[in-house]
């Protein structure tokens, strides 16, 4: 945080109208505060990112289903495709979620605020759904 605070990016990111997309550490940024060093966020979402419980194996990586409610960045995509997780960390059920998946805990694999939206997977390795996500963001 404290390179997004000497460039200025804290105060420039919040203010965007434009629609914004998060992509994993992206989609963490976003949020108010993460236990990764006990670090405040941009705050643009406000929840919290959680370390997953030392019981599981992190990073967690590799194929999950995510349940998808109706969004524009869904538009087009099954109702519980595969997506791509490489990631250690993880928000919580919220109404800002717009999506469930789950790696022994329930978490949150995609937000939604305003212009701003967030996907913890990769898109980039998630083959043809991920494709469908980045196209659909770029039609938003």
């Amino acid at each position: 945080m404290h390179h997004l605070r000497q460039k200025g990016l804290d105060i420039f990111i919040p203010t965007l109208k434009q629609p914004f997309l998060g992509i994993c550490l992206g989609m963490q940024l976003l949020c108010s505060h993460s236990e990764e060093s006990d670090t405040p966020c941009l705050g643009i979402i406000p929840e919290k990112v959680r370390l997953f419980p030392k019981t599981l194996k992190v990073p967690h990586m590799g194929w999950n289903t995510v349940q998808l409610p109706e969004n524009k960045l869904w538009k087009g995509l099954e109702a519980e495709p595969y997506f791509y997780f490489v990631h250690s960390y993880y928000v919580e059920e919220s109404p800002y979620s717009i999506g469930t998946s789950a790696y022994s805990l329930p978490f949150t694999p995609a937000l939604q605020k305003d212009n701003f939206w967030a996907v913890q997977f990769h898109p980039e390795k998630s083959a043809e759904a991920g494709q469908m996500v980045l196209k659909n963001f770029i039609e938003i």
